[in-house]
């Protein structure tokens, strides 16, 4: 099978259409009129047909060249799109990012995440779901996601999960600086007046599942006094007293309410662990790799916080 017609062979062709002649088209593409016209022969030869009746006042098209009028502007457009969408992705003077996170993520590392990004790139639409790391996990596999940062462990069929990107830990906290003198046991929770975040997704949610599962071994068990949402409506309410609660340390210190509490980790320690997950053989366009490399690093400064006050308590309580 012979060349194809080219995409210059096709825009010469509706140029002549609509300035009615080769000059006046060879005068708008910015080309001689010799070269333009040698481009119409070769099309009318690649074709077999002839497209122009050629007259000393004006060109007529023939019955071909009509016909072929809408099919040489869908290939055209065709052309320009697909020449966008690459410039888009390369470039990313286009596209979107699409990526779940845990709700509590918003807390600390979304705001500063996405102004960075869109400092950098502002014609790339942003959508950013803060769900509950089971439900992220489930947009992820059926493709409603790109991508998503969840707490381990999850259900990771159909997943693809990086190691472990961030891990921080969880802290008691209390308006009672009685509470918070020295880690709390096991023994210790289920005694407590607790508010725990997570009250819809508690039996898919990895710290109360972690939780539960500790005071059973312990032969214990966990009945918080209130149930909330989300771990920043949890600390408020410990802020007000109504109870003590469990939270990440990097949510404990960053709440606007932190300077009214104090806290403490859990004895033995209890880490969380977050990592980032992808469909399983899927493809990510170039905003959402883009997000995730500038996420990393954000995550990075994160991890040195944590590590660092984990550190020092561990140091000062010896």
């Amino acid at each position: 099978m012979g060349e194809g017609p080219t995409l210059r062979q096709l825009s010469y062709f509706l140029s002549s259409v609509e300035h009615g002649s080769f000059s006046a088209a060879a005068e708008h593409e910015h080309v001689s009129q010799p070269s333009l016209s040698e481009q119409i022969r070769r099309l009318e030869h690649t074709l077999g047909a002839t497209l122009f009746i050629r007259t000393n006042r004006s060109l007529q098209l023939t019955d071909i060249g009509r016909i072929l009028i809408p099919l040489a502007t869908s290939t055209l457009r065709s052309a320009d799109l697909i020449a966008a969408t690459a410039r888009e992705a390369t470039t990313l003077t286009g596209g979107s990012v699409s990526f779940g996170t845990f709700s509590s993520a918003h807390r600390y590392l979304l705001t500063a995440l996405i102004t960075e990004f869109h400092a950098h790139y502002p014609q790339v639409q942003i959508k950013i779901l803060g769900l509950n790391s089971s439900e992220v996990a489930q947009a992820v596999r059926t493709g409603d996601l790109e991508a998503g940062l969840v707490q381990l462990p999850i259900d990771d069929h159909g997943l693809s999960v990086s190691n472990p990107v961030l891990i921080d830990t969880v802290v008691y906290v209390s308006a009672d600086v009685s509470h918070t003198r020295r880690p709390v046991t096991i023994e210790q929770l289920a005694s407590a007046k607790l508010v725990l975040s997570e009250a819809r997704w508690k039996d898919d949610d990895p710290l109360r599942r972690r939780i539960t599962e500790r005071a059973r071994q312990a032969g214990v068990s966990i009945e918080p006094f209130a149930e909330v949402e989300f771990q920043s409506a949890a600390m408020e309410l410990a802020a007000n007293g109504v109870g003590d609660t469990l939270v990440s340390y990097l949510v404990a210190r960053s709440h606007a309410n932190a300077n009214r509490v104090s806290w403490v980790p859990l004895d033995p320690p209890f880490e969380e662990k977050f990592a980032f997950v992808t469909k399983t053989h899927g493809v990510l366009s170039p905003a959402t790799q883009q997000f995730m490399a500038l996420a990393h690093r954000h995550i990075a400064a994160l991890q040195d916080s944590a590590s660092t006050w984990r550190a020092e308590y561990e140091r000062a309580h010896r």
